[in-house]
């Protein structure tokens, strides 16, 4: 599988003589050529896994699609087993691999989610997306592909999202044509349905990391360097005020789920989330989700209902997720009476931008003049990490900023080309500039080297000290 291009590529279709020369000889001639019979045999593939798949479903006891239902699951083999006896009794014809396959995707469609489970099994994909019925697409690495499986129509689709969200309780319809719903193994689901999607019904199923990246990892990974690493520790360690911001899918969620790691074990957490996705490696920690309305349009709590809420919780570190609205005013506020070491985060496109996204989201919440709210911003944000994803696909942290208002970069993210492999040659490199900050570490005896934010010289790299 290759890389979505910038345009979509369509299967080219049949000459323009060889489709006049088909429609007149008619439909026995279409179906004695090699295409035609191809495409008579898939339909009738899918006719067939439709027909045993309804079967099943009928017959099989439902206390045995209950409990374990896993890729090696005894349940999963007894479906499978019960599909390919099936198959083989509808159509001799097909061969031993054949028939493993189709029991296999049966199987998927009976005890998973069809089409979806080969994508979902697979622990290198992040994010999976349905455009239509018949165009799937998923991200591994950074980088976006077109996946080689498809739906039967749009009420197949239908049937999956109607299976994904009846086990959390949320519902899609004409009245509610969009939904975003945590699902119990906590990764995020949005679905969109006509006529607000033209093409068809719409999902995208952003999937939850098995394994929790560590500090070593991002290092290796190249998001930032050793130096970095312990300058951020060090900062969270002392209680800094932390605001993660970049654009979707830059792993503002992983490096605030690192950020987490570093705070002591002797405080009390509370999170904030719409949905819930931080997985904190804390033992006392209490995680708060929004609520949506329920089907009367009532009782929905968002997360400035939280964000007030956690205050009466004697909170040692409060971490909202995302901001996103009002609750950047009652963040500010916490930050700036007593509640440091707070962490969050915001979608923007530059630590600049951030600011300016924190100012529009406190005007949402209460009337203030810009300056008072840039005060507020500056006694309130200690550091700015500001997250990006270059041209390969990988996310780095491109800017470490001190003095949110006055923007001082510390650490800046400095490109030096592409390799032979098309990945993104750089580090994250110190300006030389001294952190503010540095007077709060000293304060908490967070003993920094001021060689750490000294100019790299020559090819060094972030993160190597000399000994």
């Amino acid at each position: 599988m290759a890389p979505v291009p910038t345009a979509p590529v369509a299967v080219p279709p049949p000459s323009t003589n060889e489709s006049v020369a088909a429609i007149a000889a008619g439909p026995a001639a279409q179906d004695a050529s090699p295409r035609g019979r191809s495409i008579v045999r898939n339909e009738a593939l899918v006719e067939l896994k439709a027909r045993v798949h309804e079967e099943l479903i009928h017959e099989l006891d439902p206390d045995q699609l209950q409990g374990d239902l896993s890729y090696a699951s005894p349940a999963r083999r007894a479906v499978e087993q019960a599909a390919e006896e099936r198959l083989a009794l509808a159509d001799s014809t097909l061969g031993r691999q054949e028939r493993l396959r189709l029991a296999s995707e049966i199987a998927d469609e009976v005890l998973g989610l069809g089409p979806l489970e080969p994508l979902l099994r697979d622990a290198t994909i992040t994010e999976v997306m349905v455009n239509s019925w018949d165009r799937v697409y998923f991200e591994r690495g950074g980088m976006i592909y077109r996946a080689d499986t498809s739906f039967r129509d749009d009420s197949h689709i239908l049937n999956i999202i109607d299976k994904i969200l009846r086990p959390v309780s949320r519902r899609l319809d004409d009245s509610s044509p969009m939904v975003d719903a945590r699902l119990p193994d906590a990764s995020r689901v949005n679905a969109v349905i006509p006529p607000l999607a033209v093409h068809g019904p719409s999902l995208t199923n952003r999937k939850l990391s098995r394994d929790l990246l560590t500090a070593n990892d991002l290092v290796r990974l190249g998001t930032l360097g050793r130096s970095t690493l312990d300058f951020l520790s060090a900062c969270v360690r002392s209680r800094a005020n932390v605001l993660v911001s970049g654009g979707t899918g830059t792993g503002k969620t992983t490096l605030l789920n690192l950020l987490s790691a570093f705070i002591p074990r002797a405080e009390r957490i509370v999170t904030i989330e719409d949905p819930a996705e931080l997985q904190v490696n804390q033992d006392d920690w209490v995680s708060l989700e929004t609520r949506p309305p329920n089907i009367e349009g009532k009782g929905q709590i968002v997360q400035r209902d939280l964000v007030k809420n956690a205050l009466r919780m004697r909170p040692d570190r409060i971490i909202v997720g995302e901001c996103r609205g009002g609750e950047a005013f009652d963040m500010l506020q916490a930050m700036n009476t007593g509640h440091d070491g707070s962490l969050t985060t915001i979608h923007a496109n530059s630590p600049r931008d951030a600011l300016s996204r924190i100012e529009n989201m406190v005007l949402m919440a209460v009337e203030l003049p810009i300056s008072a709210i840039r005060e507020q911003i500056a006694s309130g944000i200690n550091l700015l990490l500001h997250l990006s994803r270059l041209q390969d696909g990988s996310r780095r942290i491109t800017h470490v900023t001190d003095g949110v208002v006055s923007m001082h970069d510390i650490f800046e993210f400095q490109g030096r080309g592409v390799d032979a492999q098309g990945q993104i040659v750089g580090q994250l490199q110190p300006t030389g500039l001294r952190p503010h900050v540095l007077d709060r570490l000293s304060q908490y005896g967070e003993h920094v080297p001021i060689e750490w934010f000294l100019p790299l010289v020559g090819s060094a790299t972030d993160g190597v000290r000399a000994s």
